[in-house]
């Protein structure tokens, strides 16, 4: 059995930060651990876990999403809750400071837009984001109102229904509902795919579809999903056949405990699922014409 450290060395919290997409899962998953974990862990272990605190706070500037400014508060709460008294003050006083710089970069991106700052023609942000997953495409649309109707565009999320769902085009339920179900913003960009998408998502009962982690068994630790595989490389693997187990993020801390992965209940996946990033896919959507 694994030492507490080396599993949380595998979890790769700190490298996850850096990451728009990863940033708040990471953020969540730190304040489980604080909250559950930081008192019945070796020091050695307790000392990492507050570097790495200070860690996302000190990258909270650099995030432009208010999901990340909510999972940096979450963070900051269960700070206040389980650190001892000098660590806590020093990283409230960090949480303060990055709260401070963010404000003033959202201020100066918001001026910048004002002035009129060159932008890629809609067509080639399109096909870049064509190459994202979709945590990715999620994290991409919420960055302004331009790049939000580029990663709604309908050839992007009938990809995502494909990897996610199987063949779009043989789905009969899907092809009886593409008249019925088409809707259009104010601008007339059809969203049939990404509402599909949404409807076939949030009514899975699949934990692995609601899920950003899994435990692989080829890798022995709790490793980041992208579109439901493992993020990290299998030389002579089929990535089909990779034995991927959901992991929510109330699992972390058992895990890290005593090596433990029980089975979550519905209501964890439903609680866990409500916070994660793709909640936030519709956060810049444009308002229905009135003629509609």
């Amino acid at each position: 059995m694994s030492k507490p450290l080396e599993r949380y060395q595998k979890l790769g919290l700190k490298e996850s930060l850096p990451r728009i997409h990863r940033y708040p899962l990471a953020c969540k998953e730190l304040s489980l651990i604080l909250r559950g974990a930081y008192k019945k862990i070796p020091k050695n272990l307790q000392s990492l876990i507050f570097q790495d605190t200070l860690t996302a706070f000190r990258l909270l500037p650099e995030m432009q999403t208010r999901n990340a400014v909510l999972a940096a508060h979450l963070l900051l709460q269960s700070v206040e809750a389980a650190l001892p008294k000098q660590k806590k003050n020093a990283a409230v006083t960090e949480y303060k400071n990055a709260m401070v710089a963010h404000k003033r970069r959202t201020k100066a991106r918001q001026e910048e837009n004002v002035s009129g700052s060159t932008q890629l023609p809609q067509d080639v942000l399109v096909h870049i984001f064509s190459f994202l997953d979709m945590q990715s495409l999620v994290s991409v649309g919420l960055v302004c109102w331009l790049w939000n109707i580029a990663a709604s565009e309908n050839n992007l999320w009938q990809a995502q229904y494909t990897t996610f769902f199987g063949n779009s085009d043989n789905d009969a339920m899907i092809k009886g509902r593409q008249i019925s179900r088409l809707v259009e913003d104010e601008e007339g960009y059809t969203l049939f795919w990404r509402e599909a998408f949404k409807r076939a998502y949030l009514g899975s009962s699949s934990k692995k579809l609601k899920s950003s982690r899994g435990y692989c068994r080829d890798c022995n630790t709790i490793v980041w999903l992208n579109n439901m595989k493992c993020s990290n490389e299998h030389t002579g693997l089929n990535s089909e056949n990779q034995k991927i187990k959901p992991v929510l993020p109330s699992q972390v801390v058992g895990y890290l405990l005593d090596d433990s992965l029980p089975l979550a209940s519905s209501s964890d996946s439903d609680s866990d699922s409500d916070g994660g990033p793709f909640s936030r896919l519709w956060a810049y959507q444009r308002p229905l014409s009135k003629t509609q």
